[in-house]
């Protein structure tokens, strides 16, 4: 690994400071289970690394009335083993409790998963589907990025160079709703999706049609995917397995993957298909009441 400078700012203040300072040849390491990879590979070669475990801007998780705000450093293993987003945000606890394992957990957070870019990356969709908003600052001031517009190409955002992710915001979610993420491994040595899906609907008041949904799908493309039409197609239509089919279509329709070690172009199509069609009925079990 190179030689950097460290430091770990107390405030968000600092850190803007550093970040309006230094730009592109800085760092913010929110875990590090990424940066320092990328590090030790050099592919990542930051002159400053700017520790944001220190900020409590970055450090907060708060859930109210309103929805949920997590930090941009608030580790997996904060959010899945918290009581309240297991009831009312289970479908981030499917993703988050995914995102490696228990070591790797206990400091890779949202925050880094989502600015890594990864088309991969588990923890995007549900961001996507949940309607999750990047609350992003600079010197410049402040911004809000829907997490759909948030990833552009593998490892790249819409991030300035001087600019700071604080925290992630998802809203309450509404009454009658549910939501789901799954995804699929070729084995448990390889961490990595082949392909994954996230879905979340709400229903109408009978339990027996959709009032809407969201469909998002990753590592089918060069970033994780938002499937508006996918989830459009469902508005007004009655829970049934020729809606959820067509649903699921349409998100396969929308993939462009590619071959790879851990999958082909077929067997990617058709896991987007099926992990949609799943997340979807999960996810209505879950809007009506029952245990996923």
């Amino acid at each position: 690994m190179h030689d950097f400078e460290y430091c770990a700012p107390d405030s968000l203040k600092e850190a803007i400071g550093l970040m309006a300072t230094h730009k592109s040849s800085a760092r913010l390491l929110a875990g590090g289970t990424d940066l320092i990879v990328l590090m030790r590979a050099r592919r990542k070669r930051p002159e400053l690394v700017i520790d944001a475990k220190h900020i409590p801007e970055l450090t907060e998780l708060k859930i109210n009335q309103e929805g949920l705000s997590i930090g941009a450093s608030v580790s997996c293993r904060t959010i899945y083993e918290n009581d309240q987003i297991a009831e009312s945000y289970p479908a981030l606890v499917d993703s988050t409790s995914l995102v490696g394992g228990i070591q790797v957990q206990g400091r890779a957070s949202i925050g880094g998963n989502l600015c890594n870019a990864a088309p991969s990356a588990d923890s995007i969709p549900t961001l996507m589907v949940l309607g999750a908003i990047a609350n992003v600052v600079s010197d410049r001031g402040e911004r809000q990025i829907p997490v759909e517009e948030f990833c552009v190409a593998p490892g790249q955002t819409v991030l300035e160079d001087d600019e700071i992710l604080v925290n992630v915001t998802v809203p309450a979610p509404a009454a009658n709703s549910g939501a789901r993420f799954l995804r699929f491994i070729p084995r448990n040595e390889m961490d990595i999706a082949v392909a994954n899906s996230a879905a979340y609907v709400e229903l109408d008041e009978t339990g027996k049609n959709f009032r809407s949904a969201r469909i998002a799908i990753g590592a089918v493309a060069p970033t994780p995917l938002f499937v508006e039409d996918a989830g459009a197609a469902l508005t007004g239509k009655p829970i049934s397995e020729e809606s959820i089919l067509n649903a699921a279509v349409i998100a396969r329709d929308a993939a462009r993957p590619i071959n790879d070690m851990r999958g082909t172009v077929e067997h990617r199509l058709q896991l987007v298909e099926t992990l949609t069609k799943r997340v979807l009925n999960d996810a209505v079990k879950r809007a009506i009441g029952e245990k996923v």
